[in-house]
């Protein structure tokens, strides 16, 4: 099949890459030109495991294609992804003007059938949007073309994103045309031989399933770090509870870690979205403002804990930072638990020093190149004169470390630890001061 992706960003990018890697024939539009010539080069601009080799065999083979030419993308194939970002509006709401706007340009330039598939995250009611828009610019040019509108909403996790695309465990299509879900088949055959992973469902359905997903999948981690400030106040380990909770086959170990907070381009986002369109619908979404509530809230739980471990004095302290990076696998720090504590500490006068594997560049590209910010190589860099670390992000390269030398190097014994990988009693008898998230008060060391 010959298929057509607006949009260059992490959807599409990902998308456009494995269906031209089961044979289809990939056209990536993107409205700028110097992205579209260095993608055609196979540089890519975001990290995603896998996803460079992707590109390069394929550009390679010849099946996947890079361009700036919205009338050529159209005219390229019958199926017409749109892949565009729909950011966050002031009021939580999701911002559409971008799929509008592919909308428009697709029936610019049509002139013949063309199934069009919202793959963005857009709101309830969004397909209806495109549709109108589509046929009002058509009536506009006086054709008379037929077009179809379906949904197809992405289940992508960041850091394993062509997995999930390849071995994903449902492709959800709302349609009612007979016609698009032969079509639709026809392009997901590849992904699914093994077993009917395909969920036909109407428009609306499909549009609010993926809010809905995001949304239980925040709430399950906004749970538990509920729980985790509760057993921090009663004495309890949110480690162990998490265990005992999770061997119940009716909740899971999936998404129940406490940590210092979700971000990311997705939950924030989309809760906020959802949120919005069921006050929008005159239901207001209690349970979805208390995630999202929770949620801020525990970003800034690292920060408290830092400054409580220094009596609230951090004037001229120097903090470590392991992670920036809202998750591992990723260089993504949007809404990072990172960023409100790195932007708490400097407002406190401390100064950061961090290291993440891939997300060093992208946090000079947010907050360029500052004196109270030193971005290392290394991580055990980042401990040269420093007062304390924090862990913000569960990499593999930090799971494992000597405590001993750790405690060595610190100014002070005390680590921040905002994903709890650490023993809190391998921390104590090294002398550490240990923090952590749901593991009772501090830990702090034994005194001889």
């Amino acid at each position: 099949m010959k298929i057509t992706i607006f949009g260059s960003g992490y959807v599409g990018l990902v998308t456009g890459a494995c269906l031209a890697d089961v044979g289809h024939e990939v056209m990536c539009v993107d409205v700028d030109a110097d992205k579209v010539a260095r993608l055609s080069q196979g540089e890519v601009p975001i990290y995603e495991p896998g996803l460079e080799t992707l590109i390069h065999q394929n550009l390679d083979a010849g099946r996947l294609h890079f361009t700036n030419d919205a009338k050529a993308a159209v005219e390229f194939g019958l199926l017409q992804f749109i892949a565009v970002g729909t950011p966050s509006d002031e009021d939580g709401s999701a911002d559409l003007r971008h799929v509008l706007k592919v909308a428009e340009t697709l029936a610019t330039h049509m002139t013949e059938y063309r199934i069009i598939v919202d793959k963005s995250t857009v709101p309830v009611g969004t397909a209806s949007k495109v549709e109108r828009t589509v046929a009002a610019t058509l009536e506009a040019r006086g054709a008379d073309i037929e077009f179809d509108v379906c949904s197809n909403p992405e289940f992508l996790k960041e850091g394993a994103a062509i997995e999930d695309f390849s071995r994903g465990s449902r492709i959800v299509i709302g349609t009612e045309s007979e016609r698009v879900r032969q079509t639709m088949r026809e392009c997901y055959g590849p992904y699914n031989r093994q077993r009917d992973k395909l969920m036909f469902m109407g428009v609306r359905s499909a549009e609010l399933t993926k809010y809905a997903a995001n949304a239980m999948l925040a709430t399950k981690i906004s749970f538990i770090n509920e729980m985790a400030n509760l057993a921090e106040r009663l004495g309890a380990d949110i480690e162990e509870v998490r265990h005992g909770i999770g061997s119940d086959p009716r909740i899971g170990y999936h998404f129940i870690y406490p940590g210092c907070g979700y971000g990311g381009s997705c939950f924030p986002k989309d809760v906020k979205a959802l949120a919005h369109t069921a006050e929008a619908a005159g239901h207001p979404a209690h349970l979805i403002n208390a995630v999202e509530q929770v949620n801020a809230r525990q970003k800034s739980r690292l920060f408290e804990m830092v400054s409580d471990a220094f009596d609230g004095d951090l004037a001229g302290k120097t903090i470590a930072l392991w992670g920036l990076a809202f998750k591992p696998n990723t260089d993504d720090m949007r809404e990072a638990p990172s960023r409100a504590l790195m932007e708490a500490l400097w407002q406190a006068g401390a100064r950061v020093q961090a290291h993440d594997p891939e997300a060093a560049e992208e946090c000079l590209r947010i907050y360029g190149n500052r004196e109270d910010l030193d971005l290392t190589e290394h991580r055990d860099e980042t401990l040269e004169g420093a007062h304390a670390l924090v862990i913000c992000t569960e990499w593999k390269a930090f799971r494992t470390v000597d405590f001993v030398k750790l405690r060595e190097r610190l100014i002070e014994p005390v680590v921040v630890d905002g994903r709890n990988l650490f023993s809190p009693e391998s921390a104590r008898d090294a002398g550490l001061t240990y923090y952590a998230i749901g593991r009772g008060a501090s830990v702090r060391p034994v005194v001889a």
